[in-house]
Formats: C-alpha cells, structure tokens, sequence
C-alpha cells in the first residue's frame, strides 16, 4: 500500500468519496467478476465491457502500473458543467451534483484524463466564487435555521459555513462578555454533590 493511499485512510469523508462510481471501460479480461455485469451471463470481463466501478476499484485497476480498465470523466465534471459553473457558480446545487464534489473532484485528478487540468482550474475557480458567498450568509445568520442556506452546499462548504457560525457565535460571546464570566467547573459541582450526599447520610 503507497502512502498516497494511506493518506485520510481512517477519514469518514475520504471513505465516502472513495465510495462514488466512475464509468470505466474494460481493457483486458477480468476473470470471475462477470456478475459486475448484470447483462453479460459470463463468468468473466470481456475486453470492451463498460460498466461503473466504484473509485477505489477503479483506481486499483487503472494506474501507472496497471491498465486493466480505462476510465471516463464522470458527467458533473465534464465540459457542459464546468461551463455552467463559469458562468455562474453561486447558483449551481452543488450537493446535487455529488456531496463530496471537491474531495471527489480533487481524487479524479490522480488519473491521466485529457481533461484533468481543466477539471483542476474548474474546481479552484468555483471554489473561489462561491466561498465569499458561502462565509457571508455564515455571518449574517445568528440564531436562524441555516437549512435553506446549507442545502445546496457540498460537505466541505458546510464545514466551511459550520466554521464561520462558530466563529459568529464565538465573537457575539465575547462582544457580550459571556466568555469573560466565571462559572463553576463541572468537576466542583460534582465534588460538592457527592460530599452534600454524605453529609446527608451521616
């Protein structure tokens, strides 16, 4: 195992990612993994079979040292999208078009595509227009339900956005000196609980 694989091996969110199916073609004969292909009654792979693979599968399979699969640009990163997220991000569902978008989009990169460097400037040009966006609707959103504000977000923008509410919260804390008072430490207060009891009981 690389270290490249290692890297967010225990990370729920990278596990998830990894999860996302990508349109492969078979290149070479894949031996008892014909039940992949609900249409074929073979028990193998045949060469020019498409099918979609879950990444991590298809990675393990199409690599530098291997080629048993080529594999295909999945559609919410295509050109026809990466146009419409040019000519305005703000107004894409992003969470639609994959929850994990950025994460997944960034694991894309790993392959060899034609179009791989366009997916990347994609990718970083979206971010940075809906980031603004997504960090002022934080800020302006004390006390209020955030769904509506959050549901067309992928994961890593609503960390962001979580991340610019704690931030809120924190500053109208300290605006209002909550954070300057002192309380009582649980740890007291239990301590005390426990010697009223036997002082009760004596």
């Amino acid at each position: 195992m690389t270290s490249e694989s290692v890297d967010d091996y225990f990370s729920i969110s990278d596990i998830l990612t990894t999860q996302e199916r990508l349109p492969c073609k078979v290149e070479l004969p894949i031996y008892r993994l014909g039940y992949l292909d609900s249409s074929s009654t073979s028990d193998d792979l045949q060469p020019g079979t498409k099918l979609d693979l879950s990444f991590w599968m298809a990675r393990a399979l199409c690599s530098r040292k291997r080629h048993i699969v080529s594999v295909e640009m999945p559609r919410p990163y295509r050109e026809g999208y990466r146009e419409i997220l040019t000519a305005d991000a703000n107004v894409v569902d992003l969470h639609k078009l994959g929850p994990y978008y950025y994460s997944y989009g960034s694991q894309l990169l790993k392959f060899e595509l034609p179009e791989t460097a366009d997916v990347a400037k994609s990718l970083i040009k979206c971010f940075q227009t809906r980031i603004r966006k997504i960090m002022d609707s934080s800020q302006n959103a004390y006390n209020e339900d955030t769904t509506k504000l959050t549901e067309k977000l992928d994961e890593t923008e609503k960390c962001l956005f979580k991340a610019g509410q704690m931030g809120l919260n924190d500053f109208q804390r300290w605006e209002t000196r909550q954070t300057e008072k002192l309380t009582t430490s649980e740890m007291v207060r239990s301590h005390r609980k426990r010697k009223r009891a036997l002082m009760d009981d004596s």
